[in-house]
């Protein structure tokens, strides 16, 4: 009975040194993206959300947006030319969680920060077929109703500081003060309109 005959016919040795394999396997092709700056450096432009940007996020989280929209353009023609610049890993840094998502029953958002007004993203969030007639995206008008609410703001930002978020104490100070009066509509589309802006690409 050869050796590999004898590891197939023992579950237990054949589990362990398919965990030892793929783990080895892992590694080899993990522990290298820690030490290429660019996957752990910051793209030129970037800057970490601000207040109302990181509560809009919040809500496009809370609302399932990244059910149907990614937000990572793929190096292809086809892509590129329809989107704009392809995703690079430095304009994720200050992402937690990453948003970037496979799933396009919308469109990528990537690159949307800067592409419509603040008048448009409104009409298109309170009833979507007022802009886009085919569109299947569901409405959010209590968005426009409903106020943010501002009493953890300066602890999150905090705790994305310790993850590497460059806030200061001057920028979490003023947090809640940035958030004083802006309902949820105002936060996502903020939000919206920051996606993709440390990379400028001609369209």
């Amino acid at each position: 009975m050869t050796l590999q005959e004898k590891i197939e016919q023992n579950i237990g040795k054949l589990i362990v040194l398919t965990l030892i394999t793929v783990s080895i396997g892992g590694m080899v092709q993990i522990v290298p993206l820690f030490f290429q700056k660019s996957t752990t450096e910051p793209v030129e432009n970037l800057k970490p959300y601000s207040a109302l940007e990181l509560a809009g996020r919040d809500i496009y989280i809370r609302e399932g947006c990244a059910n149907c929209h990614s937000q990572m353009i793929r190096p292809f023609r086809a892509e590129t030319e329809r989107y704009g610049h392809y995703s690079v890993a430095g304009e994720f840094v200050y992402d937690r969680p990453f948003l970037w998502g496979s799933k396009r029953t919308g469109p990528d958002l990537h690159r949307v920060g800067g592409r419509y007004t603040d008048d448009w993203h409104r009409a298109h969030l309170i009833n979507p077929r007022d802009v886009v007639p085919e569109s299947i995206m569901p409405s959010y008008p209590w968005l426009q109703d409903n106020m943010l609410d501002m009493a953890d703001i300066e602890q999150r930002m905090k705790v994305l500081r310790t993850l590497g978020s460059p806030y200061s104490d001057e920028q979490i100070a003023a947090a809640p003060k940035a958030l004083e009066g802006k309902s949820e509509m105002d936060a996502m589309i903020t939000y919206l309109q920051s996606l993709g802006l440390s990379i400028k690409t001609q369209r």
